[in-house]
Order: structure tokens, then C-alpha cells, then sequence
């Protein structure tokens, strides 16, 4: 495979192969040419190759396979990119053998998703596809050896994505990796306004920023999305009426860490939110996305004033990793679990009936017994309906993943331990013979 592929192309114009002829060479060469006597065939020159040349494929009659990994803001990319090559000609198919073309949107959070995508791509090349990869296991890691001669999508470039799956369809290998800059300050991404083919029609997922402000020593995450990028609030109002108008009935918010929203460019959450608020429909809800603990802090009043409105799901996604501040210290998680306990506490006597979710990381470097034990007392004492669990896994290139890591069998048991107890309590059985709208 040319040397080309393995490099980032700032454009698909970009491209060039270090096997090319170069003129010094081209006039070497022309010192040593003989001529050679050919008998005539009167046959017309027939073409043999397997594949017609690249100028005769026609783009946009293909069809393409779209498959994502991750969050849903991972989703909700792979829903602008089918619904821009939708509106350019392309069929999308849910049939990966009849594809003609896999667009993989990968996710880097933790091992098994990144083998999942691995083994796609093998699969696909067995299968003789042209494959686009998009996602942030590219973005994070291009140089990767089984990403090399193969096109890339970067997650801040998918507005793009109809170029280079066009040029993938003719044999080429693109790469646009750059981030979207107006005036020399990071944009949130692409524009929000793409057309988009969403998954649950009825459910518009919206990114209101990428990135984080965060630096976790477990997060691969941060190396693909990079710092904070907070999106324009007339921008995502727009969107989420553009939404409304196409029959959409509950909109996400989603990003890396929605509870950061705004902070680059001189707003916060509840701002947006209430703006948002004013746009949505009877007979219409919005859900809020993952907040991290230190900056829902800061609005705990007014994100219970919110969280109480009618059209707003009493729910909120607070991922705490551990009940232990020595490890919160080691993750570099910027709070402590009296900060997790204030906001919970708060919102539980605040807004009657809310739903808390939260996350937990089993077995992370340095986690004692005693530690994990810290953890269980937790979910016992706030008995969470939606959690999380997940298995440590070092990810390449973070910090942790070269602090001492606890033996995979431990890790493997408080996993274990830890579903048990999720799985010992009924958090809904108040609920039952009550009557909700739904």
C-alpha cells in the first residue's frame, strides 16, 4: 500500500503516492526506452482488469452499510452521515452482505468495543468491501497498523463524509482528520442542520458541544474529541425546532459532558435549557444527557427548577466511577464523594420522583478491597434504578494504563459483586398500581 495512506491528508485533492513517477526519474527513463516492434491486432483492445477504472464507477447509486459503536453522541453522528449520503443518492441497506461499502463509527471508550470494530474491518476486507472508517478510534489513533491504506472520517469532519465515501468508491484512500476552526477558536463540529436519518424517528438526539474539560486518566475519549466546543444556543434551538417540525417527540442532549455546556463561549446549561423549554410542543419531552458532578455544582437550583418542568424527564445521568477519593484523586475526577452526595441528595429532595443514574469502573489501578467496599456501601445506600457497571480496561495511551493494574481476576469478581447487588433490589416497586403518561 502506498506510503501516501498511512499520512493525514489536510483534503481529498491531497492525494498522491510515493510510487509516483517523479520528473527527475520520467526524463531518466526516457534515455532507456527502445522501441519494439508489435505485429497489428485487428481486435479492439479489450479490458481485463476485474474492476472497471475508477473514472467509469459511477458514486451515488452504491448502497452502504452504516454501523456505530458508543454513546449517543456517537449515534447521532452515524445518523448525519446516513442521512447525508441518503439525500446524495446512496441506499442505505441494514443487509451488510448486499452493501457495497461498510461505514464503520467506531468507539474508543473501552477494549471490547475497539476489537468489535477490529474484527469489521477484517471482515470486511475478507468480504471484498470498500470500507470508511469514522469514530473516535481513528481520530484518536490514525496511525494504528490495521488503519492503514484505508479512509478516514474524523469526527469533526462528517459533513464531509458523501466526499470521501465517493472517493473511497473509485479505490481511493482519504483521510480528513482536521478540526473545524472559525477565527482561529475550535467549533463544536459540523453544522447541526445536516439532513439526518434517524434510528427511532421520533427521538432527535443532539450534541450540544464535543469535548471536555476535563483530563480523566482512564479517558481515550478525550484524545479523539479533544476540549471543549460548545455549539451557538440559537443554533440548537433551530435545530430542535427543525426537529419538531419533521414529527420528532422527545429530544436528547448529549456530549462528552453536557454539564460543561457553555463555558468556552461565555454561557452555561440552564441557559440553554430554558431557552429550549420555551421551543418544545405539547405532547413533547427533553431529556438531559451525562453531567459530570463538579459542574451541575454550580446550578443544582436551577437544574431542579428544570428538571421539575412538565416537559422536561426528571432524570439525570451522574456518572461517580468510585466511592473512594483516593481513587477519584487517581482519576483525576476533580471532585470528592461528598460533592456526588450533595448534588443526589439535592435533586432526590428537590424533584419528587427523579430517576438518578450513574456509573461505576471496577478494578481501576490502586482500588483496595476496602475501596470497593466503599463503592458497594454507596449503591446500597442510594439503591440506583439505572447503573452502569463497567469492567476496568487500561486503553492505550492514558495514564492508567501504566499505573500498577489490579490482577484481571479481582477486577472480574467485584464485577461480579457488584451486578449482584444491582441485581438484589426492585427500584421501581413504588411505583407500581400508579398510573404516568408515557
Amino acid at each position: 500500500m502506498p506510503a501516501a495512506c498511512e499520512s493525514v491528508l489536510e483534503d481529498i485533492e491531497d492525494i498522491v503516492s510515493a510510487e509516483d513517477v517523479k520528473p527527475h526519474d520520467r526524463q531518466f527513463v526516457r534515455k532507456n526506452v527502445f522501441p519494439k516492434v508489435r505485429k497489428r491486432n485487428s481486435q479492439k483492445h479489450v479490458q481485463t482488469d476485474d474492476e472497471p477504472p475508477s473514472d467509469s464507477i459511477i458514486p451515488g447509486v452504491q448502497k452502504i452499510w452504516i454501523r456505530t459503536w458508543g454513546c449517543s453522541h456517537n449515534n447521532s453522528d452515524g445518523e448525519y452521515m446516513a442521512g447525508q449520503l441518503a439525500a446524495y443518492g446512496y441506499k442505505i441497506t441494514d443487509n451488510s452482505a448486499e452493501a457495497d461499502l461498510w461505514l464503520l463509527n467506531s468507539c474508543t471508550v473501552k477494549n471490547p468495543a475497539e476489537d468489535h470494530f477490529r474484527n469489521s474491518i477484517k471482515k470486511a476486507q475478507e468480504g471484498k468491501k470498500k470500507v470508511v472508517l469514522a469514530g473516535c478510534v481513528p481520530q484518536a489513533q490514525p496511525r494504528q497498523e490495521y488503519l492503514k491504506g484505508l479512509s478516514i472520517i474524523g469526527v469533526q469532519q462528517i459533513d464531509r463524509v458523501v466526499e470521501v465515501v465517493e472517493e473511497t468508491i473509485k479505490g481511493h484512500s482519504v483521510r480528513l482528520l482536521g478540526q473545524k476552526k472559525d477565527n482561529g477558536k475550535r467549533l463544536g463540529g459540523a453544522r447541526l442542520d445536516l439532513p439526518k436519518i434517524r434510528k427511532n424517528p421520533l427521538i432527535e438526539i443532539i450534541s450540544i458541544n464535543t469535548g471536555c474539560l476535563n483530563a480523566c486518566t482512564y479517558c481515550k475519549t478525550k484524545h479523539a474529541r479533544g476540549d471543549l466546543a460548545s455549539y451557538p444556543i440559537e443554533e440548537l434551538v433551530d435545530r430542535a425546532k427543525q426537529s419538531f417540525q419533521e414529527g420528532v417527540c422527545e429530544i436528547w442532549l448529549t456530549s462528552e459532558d453536557t454539564g460543561a455546556y457553555g463555558r468556552d463561549i461565555g454561557t452555561d446549561l440552564p441557559t440553554l435549557l430554558w431557552k429550549l423549554v420555551e421551543v418544545i410542543p405539547e405532547g413533547a419531552m427533553l431529556r438531559l444527557g451525562m453531567t459530570n458532578p463538579p459542574y451541575i455544582l454550580e446550578h443544582l437550583e436551577e437544574m431542579a427548577k428544570i428538571l421539575n418542568h412538565p416537559r422536561v424527564y426528571a432524570f439525570l445521568h451522574i456518572p461517580v466511577q468510585s466511592a473512594s477519593d483516593s481513587v477519584l484523586m487517581d482519576m483525576k475526577r476533580e471532585y470528592c464523594v461528598a460533592d456526588f452526595k450533595q448534588v443526589v441528595d439535592f435533586l432526590k429532595e428537590k424533584v419528587p420522583g427523579i430517576t438518578i443514574a450513574t456509573d461505576i469502573i471496577c478494578g481501576f489501578p490502586g482500588e483496595t478491597d476496602e475501596d470497593f467496599q466503599e463503592t458497594m456501601k454507596l449503591v446500597e445506600l442510594y439503591r440506583f434504578p439505572s447503573l452502569f457497571i463497567n469492567q476496568f480496561y487500561p486503553r492505550p495511551g492514558t495514564p492508567a494504563a501504566k499505573m500498577p493494574q489490579v490482577p484481571a481476576a479481582v477486577k472480574k469478581q467485584r464485577t461480579k459483586d457488584l451486578s449482584q447487588l444491582f441485581h438484589s433490589y426492585n427500584p421501581y416497586d413504588h411505583k407500581v398500581r400508579k398510573k404516568y403518561t408515557v
